[in-house]
C-alpha cells in the first residue's frame, strides 16, 4: 500500500495547525505553519468559505495525518470505536493512541510518529520480551515497551539513554534508563492532548 512521500510540511498548512510530523523542527521558528500560516499552492491565501461537511473532513483529515494512517486503516479504526462500549470519538482517540508506534513515540524513543514508525519495522522494540515489527499493534494494559537488547548500543539509543528525564503521559510510565515502559491504563480523553474535535468525525461517518 502506497504511503505520502511528499513534504510533510504541506499537510500541516493544509490543516492550519502543527501535526509535529517532523520532530524537533516543529519547535523552532523553522517550522512551516510558524513561516506561513495558510494553506499550500497558488490560491492558498484566498479566504474560503467552509461548509459543514468540509469542517468535519479537515478534521478527520487532521486526525489521520497526526498519527499517518491510511483512509482505508482509519475506516477500520472507526468501526472497531463503534462497536465498543463507550463514546465512540473518545474510543478513536484511544485505539490511536495505543498503536505500537505512537507508544514508542509518546515514550521519546522516537523524534516524530515517522522515527518511531520506522523504529518498530526495524526490529528495534520489543512488547513483553518479544519482538514486534508491525507499528499498527494495538497495545493493552499491563504491556511492556522494551529496545532490543542488541540495539541499545547504537548511537541513537544511546543518546537517549544519557539525556534527561522524558515527561510521558499519565496512562504511560517510563523506564529509569528511559529506554521503554509500561502501558499503565487505555488513555481516557482528558489525557490525550491533541486539538480535535472528535465528534465532528463521528458525524462524518454517520452521514
Amino acid at each position: 500500500m502506497a504511503r505520502y512521500t511528499g513534504s510533510v510540511c504541506r499537510l500541516c498548512r493544509r490543516e492550519g495547525a502543527k501535526l509535529f510530523l517532523k520532530g524537533d523542527r516543529c519547535y523552532t521558528e523553522k517550522c512551516a505553519v510558524a513561516r506561513r500560516g495558510y494553506p499550500p499552492g497558488e490560491h492558498g491565501q484566498r479566504r474560503r468559505r467552509t461548509s459543514e461537511y468540509g469542517l468535519q473532513l479537515r478534521e478527520k483529515q487532521k486526525l489521520r495525518r497526526i498519527y499517518g494512517v491510511h483512509e482505508a486503516q482509519f475506516a477500520r479504526y472507526f468501526d472497531m470505536a463503534e462497536r465498543r462500549r463507550g463514546i465512540t470519538g473518545e474510543n478513536l482517540l484511544a485505539i490511536l493512541e495505543t498503536r505500537l508506534d505512537n507508544v514508542v513515540y509518546r515514550l521519546g524513543l522516537g523524534a516524530s510518529r515517522a522515527e518511531a514508525r520506522q523504529l518498530v519495522r526495524h526490529g528495534h522494540i520489543y512488547v513483553n520480551g518479544r519482538r514486534v515489527s508491525i507499528p499498527s499493534y494495538e497495545l493493552r494494559e499491563g504491556d511492556e515497551i522494551s529496545v532490543r537488547p542488541a540495539s541499545k548500543n547504537l548511537v541513537h539509543f544511546k543518546s537517549l539513554a544519557e539525556a534527561g528525564p522524558v515527561t510521558v503521559p499519565a496512562w504511560l510510565s517510563v523506564n529509569e534508563d528511559r529506554l521503554g515502559g509500561k502501558v499503565l491504563s487505555v488513555p481516557t480523553r482528558d489525557q490525550i492532548d491533541l486539538d480535535i474535535q472528535e465528534h465532528l468525525i463521528v458525524e462524518l461517518y454517520s452521514r
